[in-house]
């Protein structure tokens, strides 16, 4: 299932702001305080708020005041628009407010329509901690609106999110994927120091948030897929000269170490020996390579500690994740990478009295009549032809 479409209102600098026509990649660019990491932040709210509840995930950030928007009357609200499965566009409504000074799911809607017309179907509808879900969905190109089959649910608290609870039961198919899709969301925090360390041996199929695992999942892969193994070393000699092998290595104690292999030298060197850079180009071919790729998958400012010349190659690289399957958000201040970016993925965010605004590269004619005669978007940025952009 992939994303097309996101409206936040309410949510930190974001009063009323929306991202339409997302593709397979998307590239969010702007000045220091516009909002980049904010969106990470949105959609690691709604994680949180799966996994837990509103009130954690709200606490998580400083409590409601602190989220809700300054100055603002109304509620916390997202809504997200989705392809799923079948290919039906589906819509996800989420309202957060307080009652007696408590956070709690004012509205909770998912729901799609059936063609271009027709009243739409609200598989899930939930007000204050109650409501209900369709429960003969098996039948929904067939039925009629009116034989719909509903269920009268109660959840255990108002501020717990309806397709926590029913997204576990295979009868509500819809809740159930779109639950699923926000649980396999990655946003990835990448620390060199912590990819670095020695790892207790164990299993991991997923490179975590972090990468402190990065030992563990480089010898998942090998063992269990030696193909995309290969291919991830091919291309780390590649982006990195000299780098001919990497291995999990065991050690004495049962720990394992990262070991790189350099052909100009006779031994391996283990992973705290080697340069930020290699680190972290080899932890991103692991991330995009995964073999079961994360459905939606977010990097914050890929460029640092990598030289500017592999910009254009790691967009790329993002790229081809999104072609096999997965969905990727990126914010970046580079131009090397951005010049690797197709304009219809670039997204910037200007701020204007404390909110920011959303527009999307692509839909400024002038911008894209100076990529036909042959400049590229990090260099219109560099020149500041976007505006509200400041290096």
């Amino acid at each position: 299932m992939k994303i097309e479409k996101i409206t936040i209102k309410n949510f930190k600098v974001f009063k009323d702001a929306v991202f339409d026509d997302l593709g397979s990649m998307t590239v969010l660019v702007g000045a220091n305080g516009t909002g980049k990491s904010t969106f990470f932040d949105m959609l690691g709210f709604l994680k949180d708020a799966l996994f837990h509840n509103v009130s954690v995930a709200l606490s998580k950030r400083g409590g409601y005041k602190e989220v809700i928007s300054r100055g603002v009357s109304g509620n916390i609200e997202f809504e997200i628009k989705f392809r799923e499965p079948s290919g039906k566009l589906a819509t996800y409504f989420l309202a957060i407010g307080l009652e007696n000074n408590k956070p709690i799911v004012l509205r909770e809607i998912l729901k799609f329509r059936r063609g271009s017309g027709g009243q739409p179907w609200h598989f899930l509808d939930f007000t204050k901690g109650e409501g209900e879900a369709i429960t003969n969905e098996d039948n929904y190109d067939n039925i009629k609106f009116v034989d719909i089959k509903r269920e009268q649910q109660t959840l255990t608290s108002p501020d717990t999110l309806a397709i926590k609870g029913l997204g576990q039961f295979k009868k509500f198919k819809v809740v159930n994927a779109f639950r699923e899709m926000i649980e396999k969301w990655h946003v990835s925090d990448f620390h060199i120091s912590a990819a670095r360390n020695v790892q207790d041996d164990g299993y991991a199929e997923h490179l975590s948030e972090e990468g402190d695992n990065l030992p563990l999942v480089t010898k998942y892969i090998y063992e269990h897929h030696p193909d995309i193994f290969n291919i991830i070393l091919h291309k780390m000699s590649v982006r990195v000269p000299g780098i001919s092998q990497v291995e999990a290595k065991p050690m004495e104690d049962g720990r394992l170490v990262l070991k790189f292999k350099d052909g100009t030298f006779k031994d391996p060197f283990v992973a705290r020996y080697v340069s930020d850079g290699t680190i972290k180009m080899f932890a991103y071919l692991i991330l995009l390579h995964d073999p079961t790729p994360h459905n939606l998958l977010c990097i914050e400012e890929p460029e640092n500690q990598l030289y500017p010349e592999l910009m254009a190659q790691l967009s790329e690289e993002f790229r081809q994740y999104g072609d096999r399957g997965g969905q990727i958000f990126v914010t970046t201040h580079s131009p090397d990478f951005l010049n690797g970016v197709n304009l219809d993925e670039i997204f910037w965010l200007e701020k204007a009295n404390g909110f920011s605004g959303i527009h999307k590269a692509g839909n400024y004619p002038e911008l894209v009549k100076l990529i036909k005669e042959g400049d590229k978007p990090g260099y219109l940025w560099k020149q500041k032809l976007f505006k509200g952009i400041n290096l």
